[in-house]
């Protein structure tokens, strides 16, 4: 299937729509003239979507690629219905140092994928990278904002906005009526956007995306980044799951319907697909339900996303599998984004 950008909606007519876009135009104009500069320089990587757009594994992609230039690079993350509160480094490097339910699922998993790469939480990110300056040793040399967009109190060099490929305008209205956080024209305040999930059959999904977004004020470059996905593996032992294996896929994210077509593709035989709602916390009821009707439909081992891993690991009498999905965005992406970076890093350099 085609994973074009169809032609973007035209700008929403309603007076709802209109009042409620230019209450937002002006909370974002007020919390940017007053932002907080972290003590480096900020990629912030965003969208317009209430949930899901593919953020976490590009912001995974872009740590990987910072650090190994040699940047020591501070992730920082809301920490979405976390149970802790307040500014907390949730991993230095090596690991997550706090719990699943006090780092919110997003950052723990970060905190795994990424060794080498900070991870810090705070609903104020601004005191996140104070923390991060303050407690990590050394200090980072760039800061990743993650879900950044809409966060307009800490300034950034960059602004990244994702739009999925397979629902990229969310119809291109706000609540209620439609799925968007902000409305397509603050896609104008973005350095560039990335069209996530993209088919690599077509070379030119970004610079469509681009286009599509012209009418709405944008007027930087796009493109595009495919979404490649690993063999499944059981987490017990960490080997590779054998093809044809019985799986009960089980998601708890914004879009789990591209993570259920992926586990279809990924060679297990999927015979049952339980979908929860975005970042749910499994109870005890949970687990055993989910165990129950695994059974009942013949699967012989639970197969997750990375995000809902730590959630369920240990947690399940099932083996438990993971299929992890990884962000390859395109070569001229990279070159891109480390000139424009270099750029902004110059501009910060003290003058003599």
């Amino acid at each position: 299937m085609s994973s074009s950008p169809p032609v973007s909606p035209r700008p929403p007519r309603s007076p709802w729509q209109l009042v409620y876009g230019a209450v937002l135009a002006a909370r974002r104009r007020r919390l940017a003239a007053r932002a907080t500069r972290a003590p480096g320089p900020v990629v912030s990587v965003g969208n317009l979507h209430w949930g899901g757009g593919g953020k976490t594994p590009f912001v995974l992609a872009l740590a990987r690629h910072f650090s190994e230039a040699g940047l020591r690079v501070a992730i920082l993350s809301r920490g979405y219905r976390r149970t802790s509160r307040g500014a907390r480094v949730v991993s230095r490097g090596s690991g997550p140092e706090l719990e699943v339910a006090a780092a919110g699922d997003e950052p723990y998993e970060m905190a795994v994928e990424l060794p080498g790469v900070a991870v810090v939480v705070g609903e104020s990110r601004a005191e996140a990278a104070r923390l991060a300056a303050a407690s990590l040793a050394p200090a980072p040399d760039l800061y990743l904002l993650d879900d950044g967009f809409s966060h307009a109190a800490l300034a950034r060099d960059l602004d990244l906005l994702v739009f999925p490929a397979d629902d990229p305008f969310a119809g291109g209205r706000l609540l209620p009526t439609g799925r968007l956080r902000e409305p397509l024209a603050a896609a104008r305040h973005a350095d560039a956007v990335v069209l996530t999930g993209a088919d690599p059959r077509e070379a030119d999904a970004g610079r469509r995306l681009a286009a599509a977004l012209a009418p709405h004020g944008f007027a930087g470059p796009g493109f595009a980044s495919v979404t490649e996905v690993a063999p499944p593996r059981l987490l017990a032992g960490d080997v590779a799951l054998a093809p044809g294996t019985p799986v009960a896929a089980v998601a708890a994210i914004a879009r789990p319907r591209p993570f259920f077509a992926a586990a279809r593709a990924s060679g297990a035989t999927v015979v049952a697909e339980l979908d929860f709602a975005d970042h749910h916390g499994f109870s005890e009821p949970d687990l055993r339900a989910i165990e129950r009707r695994a059974r009942a439909a013949g699967a012989a081992v639970v197969l997750t996303t990375g995000k809902d891993r730590a959630k369920l690991e240990g947690r399940l009498e099932m083996p438990l599998a993971l299929l992890a999905v990884v962000a390859r965005p395109e070569p001229s992406f990279w070159v891109w984004l480390d000139e424009r970076l270099g750029r902004s890093a110059r501009r910060e350099e003290p003058r003599p």
